[in-house]
C-alpha cells in the first residue's frame, strides 16, 4: 500500500472503548498490529480500509465491511478521509460469522445498521442487542468479497511480492523477477499456486485492484490511476477492476460521493 506521511495511532484508539464507536480518520491513519478477544466489524461508511494479518491483505472499500475474528493480531489503514465505524461483537456470538478474517459486501439494510449501531447512543434496554442481532443475520447471509491479497512464506517469493509491493505499476515479466531475486520461472510461478493459490498474473492483479481503490478513493481519475496502476489503457483497467470489485470504477468513484455525509 502507498506509504504517506500520516500521524500513526497507538493499538488502541478512542474508537475501541465502546461497543460501538464512530469516528473521521485522516488519509493515511494507521492502527498499529494488535488484537481483540472479541469479534470485530469495521466499516468505511466513507474513504477506505485494509486490514492485514499474517494471512495477508483484505481491502475494503465503502461498500464491503471488514471481520476480524477474536485472537487474531491485525493492523489497519486508512486511505481517503475516512468515515470510520466499528462494532464489537461478543465472544459467545461470534461462532456465527467466519473462523478467519474476512470481507463481506454492505447491504443497504446491513449499512444502516451499522450506521444506527454507531451513530447514537442506546436509548431503549436491549435496542443496541437487537440492532446487532441483524447485523449478524446480514453478514451470514452475505457474499463474502474478500478482496484478499495472501502474503508468502517463501523467501524467494516475498523477494518478488516486495518488489510488487513498491512499484505495482511495474511491468516486469516472472522471468524477469526471477533473475533479479535467483529463481527461475518455473519455480516461482509453482510457488504462487502452491503458497498463494493463485497464478502470478492474477496475484498483481489484485494488488494493482487493491492501488487502484486507494487511489480513486483519493479523488484520482480512472485514466490517472490506471496508468498509476500499470496498466496499459483505461480499458484494461475498468475490465479488470469491475472482474474484481463488481462495478466499474466510475460507479464506484459515484457511490463514494453520494455516501460521504
Amino acid at each position: 500500500m502507498p506509504e504517506t506521511r500520516q500521524p500513526v495511532s497507538s493499538p488502541t484508539t478512542p474508537l475501541e472503548d465502546t461497543p460501538g464507536g464512530a469516528g473521521r480518520l485522516p488519509h493515511g491513519f494507521r492502527m498499529d498490529t494488535h488484537s481483540h478477544g472479541e469479534g470485530q466489524l469495521v466499516y468505511a461508511a466513507a474513504g477506505a480500509l485494509a486490514t492485514t494479518t499474517e494471512r495477508g491483505t483484505w481491502v475494503a472499500p465503502a461498500n464491503r465491511v471488514t471481520w476480524t475474528p477474536p485472537g487474531f493480531q491485525h493492523a489497519h489503514r486508512f486511505y481517503g478521509e475516512t468515515d470510520v465505524r466499528l462494532v464489537v461483537i461478543p465472544v459467545d456470538l461470534c461462532g456465527e460469522l467466519a473462523e478467519q478474517p474476512s470481507v463481506f459486501a454492505v447491504s443497504p439494510l446491513l449499512r444502516e445498521v451499522l450506521l444506527a449501531l454507531t451513530d447514537r447512543p442506546e436509548t431503549r434496554p436491549g435496542a443496541y442487542d437487537r440492532l446487532r442481532a441483524v447485523a449478524i443475520d446480514e453478514l451470514v447471509e452475505a457474499r463474502e468479497q474478500s478482496l484478499h491479497l495472501p502474503e508468502p512464506r517463501d523467501d524467494r517469493l516475498r523477494s518478488v511480492t516486495d518488489r510488487l509491493h513498491a512499484d505495482p505499476g511495474h511491468n516486469a515479466t516472472l522471468a524477469e523477477l526471477g533473475r533479479a531475486v535467483g529463481a527461475s520461472e518455473r519455480t516461482l510461478s509453482r510457488l504462487f499456486h502452491t503458497e498463494l493459490g493463485m497464478s502470478f498474473h492474477r496475484w498483481r492483479t489484485i494488488l494493482r485492484i487493491h492501488h487502484g481503490l486507494i487511489h480513486l478513493t483519493g479523488g484520482r481519475s480512472v485514466t490517472e490511476t490506471a496508468t498509476a496502476c500499470g496498466w496499459s489503457n483505461p480499458t484494461s483497467f475498468i475490465e479488470a477492476f469491475t472482474e474484481v470489485v463488481g462495478q466499474t470504477p466510475g460507479r464506484y468513484q459515484a457511490g463514494l460521493r453520494n455516501e460521504i455525509r
